[in-house]
């Protein structure tokens, strides 16, 4: 397998200047790296009513969210939910920056560090279809959503909420939250665009769950008017909407091509308004041509907020053996990797290198540090000293519904194994069952994904280490990591919560429980005529889509 780093480009490497910006303590979120006029803040000119987006979409498994963790799923219902605080959206927002603002909750106020008041909007209405027929939305739905978030066995993103302990109506617009314990992290987590989408009770009593497209009925900016699977889903403006003048388009069209070039051909023809990859993106490879024939289109670089991994069962042997995880740190090449397949990325720890505020570059690491070296030689000393001269054969599991590029690695993945003895045999899964066994831990082998979208520092780490989290999907057990993550939960003040997150990544890049890959840089784009629109790392592409407008 080749070592060599050929793709730079004239004079100083991107990856040199963005290393560099790193030393210097630049927010790299917020640099210009390809950057639309005008810059951030600057004026899009006047909202303009009228006409329909259209987008690149996905098919999801269903509609549930407290029932899967599929992103596709999170997208979709996006459209038509709320939250009680949301990630501010728009061409003002820096890019790998989530302010947090109110949604459903006009307010909120925390008495104490185990109580959370939330003042609801009073005149939200629910969308106008049964059996909800357009109601106000009341602090009953509150408690509804949150009590099944909490209870229901299948929802593994329980972790994200572990630390509350009820909910409760104090009256028809007014909520409170009662944590077991303090939680710095509740605020910022109702604002992850994950799971945590309000829903009616009258939809759960008619339909059992809420997997079928006739019970995603919400209060956000757009109604479902139909889902055909496989093919597309429709989204119509919300005239209730109570943020008043959005959404500013009509509509929504979210066209389900599954093939990659085909969704790249249906962008550069104007078939769709923005990206064809997730987050409206175009792929590395393509930039290049995209940017040569569409020279007029809109291009924003996001340092991304996932880590590209490869996970394994640190439960089972050979991977409970810490000396076997360092060997397979080391038997990859990191950047000829980058080089090879994502074209530009960084090197990542535990949270990836767009979360500025919180993220450790792997040089920072500590003793973990060493063990992202690319060292075949030391790879092939540590497997003989835990028993393994000869290596071993196991699987390597990926998911083939997210792109090309992580089919692509997975393959160099798998040949920079074999260069130490680790046989590892290739076993592609398509998307939804990949989410719904293999992401939650229902698997043997190693896994070569994304892992750890990162809003804040607590749900990636949490979710990925926590000996109780509902998605450990590696199945590690360490009581002492488990402690520093529950200790910083309950750290209010933020330098000392910032040192004992710090130590996490170290301690987890020593243990190696995961390997950390790369944070890629991903480039968002659009046609000109779409304004104001804020490309960032998020499932919320509703939100997105109300506060933009259309001047063709």
């Amino acid at each position: 397998m080749s070592t060599q780093h050929p793709q730079k480009t004239r004079g100083v490497s991107r990856r040199t200047f963005l290393q560099a910006g790193l030393a210097a303590g630049v927010t790299l979120s917020a640099w210009p790296l390809s950057t639309p006029a005008p810059l951030w803040g600057a004026e899009a000119g006047t909202p303009k009513r009228g006409g329909i987006l259209r987008i690149r979409g996905w098919d999801p498994p269903h509609f549930d969210t407290h029932l899967t963790i599929n992103n596709y799923t999170n997208y979709l219902v996006s459209f038509v939910y709320g939250r009680l605080v949301r990630h501010k959206t728009g061409a003002d927002v820096q890019p790998g920056t989530f302010p947090i603002e109110p949604d459903l909750a006009e307010r909120w106020e925390a008495p104490d560090d185990t109580t959370y008041i939330f003042h609801l909007r009073k005149g939200v209405k629910w969308h106008n279809k049964p059996p909800v027929n357009g109601r106000e939305f009341v602090a009953e739905d509150v408690k509804f959503t949150y009590d099944r978030f909490l209870t229901e066995k299948a929802n593994a993103n329980r972790f994200l909420l572990e630390p509350v302990d009820r909910v409760e109506v104090v009256d028809r617009y007014t909520v409170k939250f009662l944590l077991k314990e303090p939680f710095v992290w509740l605020v910022d987590t109702l604002a992850y665009p994950w799971s945590t989408w309000i829903m009616a009770p009258e939809v759960a009593q008619q339909y059992g769950d809420f997997k079928k497209p006739e019970t995603v009925i919400g209060t956000g900016p757009f109604t479902l008017e139909r889902y055909e699977p496989n093919v597309k889903a429709v989204f119509k403006r919300n005239p209730e909407y109570y943020r008043q003048g959005q959404p500013y388009i009509d509509g929504v069209e979210w066209l389900i091509v599954p093939d990659e070039s085909t969704a790249l051909a249906m962008y550069r023809t104007g078939q769709v308004d923005v990206g064809p990859q997730q987050n409206h993106g175009v792929r590395q490879q393509d930039l290049d041509s995209v940017k040569k024939s569409h020279p007029h289109l809109m291009y924003q670089d996001i340092l991304s907020i996932v880590p590209q991994v490869v996970f394994m069962r640190v439960d089972m042997a050979p991977f409970n053996d810490v000396r076997v995880r360092r060997a397979i740190s080391h038997a990859i090449d990191r950047q000829a990797s980058i080089d090879a397949i994502y074209v530009r990325g960084l090197p990542t720890g535990p949270l990836a290198r767009g979360l500025v505020e919180w993220a450790l570059p792997p040089d920072q690491l500590g003793e973990g540090a060493k063990y992202y070296k690319y060292d075949p030689k030391e790879a092939k000393r540590l497997l003989a000293e835990a028993g393994y001269p000869k290596g071993f054969k196991t699987q390597l599991w990926v998911t083939t519904g997210l792109t090309r590029d992580l089919v692509d690695d997975a393959q160099l993945v798998q040949g920079y194994l074999k260069e130490v003895g680790i046989e590892a045999e290739l076993k592609p899964q398509e998307h939804g069952a990949y989410m719904s066994t293999t992401m939650q831990g229902r698997f043997e082998g190693l896994v070569r994904s994304p892992f750890g979208i990162a809003w804040g520092p607590d749900a990636p780490l949490y979710r990925t280490f926590a000996a109780d989290s509902t998605w450990n999907a590696s199945h590690i057990d360490d009581p002492k990591l488990t402690a520093m993550l529950k200790e910083q939960r309950r750290t209010k003040d933020l330098e000392a919560r910032k040192k004992i997150i710090h130590d996490i990544q170290r301690y987890a890049a020593e243990q190696v429980y995961f390997v950390y890959l790369n944070a890629v840089i991903a480039t968002s784009s659009w046609a000109p005529y779409v304004k104001n629109f804020g490309p960032n790392i998020t499932f919320d592409y509703g939100s997105r889509a109300a506060a933009l407008w259309l001047d063709r």
